[in-house]
């Protein structure tokens, strides 16, 4: 195991940053390293690490909630208002429904499964769109309109949208079909998960704030809250529907908004303990993909995946009508909603782990949807911003 792990983050690491000096995502050399390393490949890789995968790929999306929820900023989402809410579930929705038309009919697969593909496409990657969003915000290109801001508020809520539908759907595929109460489910779990998560973020903040600790103490004890919250979920999922995502991202925005100062540093400590867990996450990721069955199927999902986007490329105009954005900022928000990474190595393997009989495709369909659309997406948000948003007059 011990060599494993070595190969995972010292390749992965030296891989990554490769990519990133010729201005690739450095998650796709990650990818590419666990795909060689793999047991389809070179089968480098120890069969307890591959057994484990899944928990770490869990532990992985906590961390990256936790981060969201400590940078996401209320003033920015109550300046940006209206798109931004819709922008956090209606261009997915958009992107579901197109993959639920057509997945049926380009794979023969049902309705059920195609939404649980749908689901993992639907959402935009953090780790692509937040660095780009800071640095234009920095910049002062597009904040005249606030469009940084927007993408960053609809983007972190897009993520939670998106992967609480996943559990929704691999509930219903793992069962009959669909089911009315499978969706008021959804409602039920989101409330629930939001008011167990302030109630907690606010006690957390509370202690933080009367009791003298250090910053590694606190990250210590968020993370084992969020684990807590995360196997709650489980615990009651025959009583109650309940999102332990959701509770662990509010907990951490509780947190943010009553000790700004806690979470800004917390936040930067995060920050070091995702450079470890990216590396995990895509490197695994890569490891689970059977390359010859990706091979075979390659051009149909390519073409579902384009389906897609031209479905989320209407939901985007869609949460854009009635505001002040030129057409030309409008197809700058469309260009930054195409990246796909984070959320897509977090979820594709869960339905594989499950023994689900089309948890192979539903992993192909995210590794190919993040070498896509990851170098895609960067590299069209760096050319776009340039010509299609002006900087702000304070910043000029």
């Amino acid at each position: 195991m011990l060599l494993s792990l070595a190969l995972i983050m010292i390749l992965g690491l030296a891989i990554g940053q490769l990519f990133e000096k010729i201005h690739l995502p450095r998650l796709i050399g990650m990818l590419a390293v666990g795909i060689i390393l793999g047991p389809y490949v070179l089968n480098l890789l120890d069969s307890s690490i591959l057994d484990i995968s899944s928990d770490l790929r869990e532990i992985a999306l906590i961390i990256i909630l936790i981060k969201a929820g400590l940078a996401l900023n209320i003033k920015d989402l109550k300046k940006v208002g209206r798109p931004a809410i819709l922008m956090s579930f209606l261009p997915a929705c958009f992107e579901i429904l197109g993959i639920v038309i057509f997945a049926p009919l380009l794979l023969g697969i049902t309705y059920a499964e195609a939404a649980l593909i749908g689901a993992v496409l639907g959402a935009v990657s953090p780790a692509v769109v937040v660095p780009k969003m800071v640095t234009l915000m920095e910049e002062g290109r597009g904040t005249d309109k606030s469009i940084p801001q927007l993408i960053l508020a609809g983007a972190s809520l897009d993520d939670v949208f998106v992967i609480v539908l996943f559990g929704v759907f691999c509930g219903m595929v793992q069962g009959v079909g669909f089911s009315a109460v499978s969706f008021i489910d959804i409602p039920v779990s989101i409330i629930f998960g939001i008011v167990i998560g302030a109630l907690i973020g606010i006690l957390a903040a509370f202690i933080f704030g009367k009791i003298h600790m250090r910053d590694s103490v606190k990250v210590i004890i968020v993370i084992g809250i969020s684990f807590a919250l995360v196997a709650f979920e489980n615990f009651i999922a025959n009583y109650v529907a309940f999102s332990g995502l959701i509770a662990v991202m509010t907990m951490a925005c509780f947190i943010q908004i009553r000790k700004p100062i806690v979470a800004e540093r917390l936040s930067k400590k995060f920050s070091k303990l995702w450079v470890v867990a990216e590396i995990m996450l895509f490197v695994l990721v890569g490891a689970a993909v059977d390359i010859r069955y990706a091979v075979g199927t390659g051009f149909i999902i390519i073409g579902l995946i384009f389906i897609g986007l031209l479905f989320r490329t209407v939901g985007v105009f869609v949460s854009m009508i009635k505001t002040d954005l030129s057409f030309k900022e409008r197809i700058f928000c469309t260009i930054a909603y195409i990246p796909k990474a984070t959320v897509q190595a977090a979820i594709g393997a869960v339905p594989l782990a499950m023994g689900l009989p089309i948890g192979q495709l539903v992993l192909t369909v995210a590794v190919v949807s993040i070498l896509l659309t990851a170098p895609l997406g960067a590299l069209g948000i760096d050319l776009s911003s340039k010509k299609f948003l002006s900087i702000a007059k304070r910043q000029i």
